[in-house]
């Protein structure tokens, strides 16, 4: 889909429920819910969003959709690299399936089914979020070295891989060493995530760059067939896992423009609300200011 036809399809009030469908439903998170068709999981994006690890009242029109069709796109992009967890014949096999709930299709994805890998590969070549407030503690970046005297939102000399446990419900993700990767997945395996991740980023920087955008950091996550080999799962490159500043406005030193829900979160900071649930409502401004964000990602990235 690319981003003319992604605008045509989006809906004007957030999904956050989906109908009763044929399938046993095996998971359902902060935002997909995975259905089991027998040979494939079906994983549908809501237009729900969380902040502070709260689900809020109220969604963005058409997230779902704009994340979801944001990772096809890379999938297929990055196929030459590693494979990943669509089924074959993806497109054709999805309308097949969803041929009752044709409106379900942009925010689907048939996938096989996969062990996740107990570690998320974080990729970062810019100082922001978590990466900072740990270089200002600690003058590093999680125990890996890094120049002293960097600013906010500076570029690293190099990207740096810096893996995360997988967090269960209820809880964080939190950065771990090598050492500590090889005792979860085992050297060889952590190396090979290593290895791919970077390579991965290193193409997502380039596209970025290409349409305007930097690429500060990204989350990828990973698993394995019955046979150990390894596959790209989940979502790629989408704003939910990436980091996209806008080039042209670029100034190291302070925060920049995100295309993500930071303009929520910013918003919620200025509440007085304790971060537990129930969330907030927001107010239409807000929703339909994150809802642009996330749409000129999806015009930057996307064929036109």
């Amino acid at each position: 889909m690319d981003a003319r036809t992604l605008r045509e399809a989006l809906p004007k009030e957030a999904l956050l429920q989906l109908p009763e469908l044929p399938f046993k439903k095996v998971g359902s998170g902060k935002v997909r819910e995975i259905y089991d068709t027998g040979e494939a999981f079906l994983i549908i994006a809501t237009d729900r969003l969380s902040a502070f690890d709260v689900v809020l009242p109220d969604g963005i029109p058409g997230k779902g959709i704009i994340l979801t069709q944001i990772s096809l796109f890379w999938f297929e992009e990055t196929a030459s690299l590693i494979r990943n967890h669509l089924v074959p014949g993806h497109a054709e096999a999805l309308s097949e399936l969803l041929y009752d709930h044709k409106s379900l299709i942009p925010r689907s994805m048939l996938v096989h089914k996969r062990q996740p890998l107990s570690i998320e590969a974080v990729v970062r070549q810019y100082l922001a979020g978590s990466g900072w407030k740990d270089y200002l503690k600690t003058g590093s970046l999680f125990g890996l070295p890094v120049p002293s005297g960097l600013r906010e939102s500076e570029s690293l000399p190099v990207p740096f891989f810096t893996p995360t446990t997988k967090a269960q419900a209820g809880e964080h993700d939190i950065p771990i060493t090598p050492e500590e990767g090889y005792s979860l997945v085992g050297e060889s395996r952590f190396e090979e995530v290593r290895d791919i991740s970077l390579k991965l980023f290193a193409l997502g920087s380039a596209a970025a760059r290409a349409c305007g955008l930097i690429l500060a950091d990204t989350k990828f996550e990973f698993g394995t067939d019955g046979s150990g080999k390894l596959s790209l799962i989940d979502e790629i490159l989408t704003p939910d896992s990436s980091r996209y500043w806008p080039k042209d406005s670029y100034e190291p030193g302070q925060p920049q423009k995100a295309f993500d829900k930071q303009y929520v979160r910013d918003y919620l900071e200025t509440l007085d609300w304790d971060k537990t649930a129930p969330g907030p409502k927001l107010p239409q401004e807000i929703i339909l200011q994150t809802q642009a964000r996330y749409l000129e990602a999806a015009d930057k990235l996307l064929p036109k």
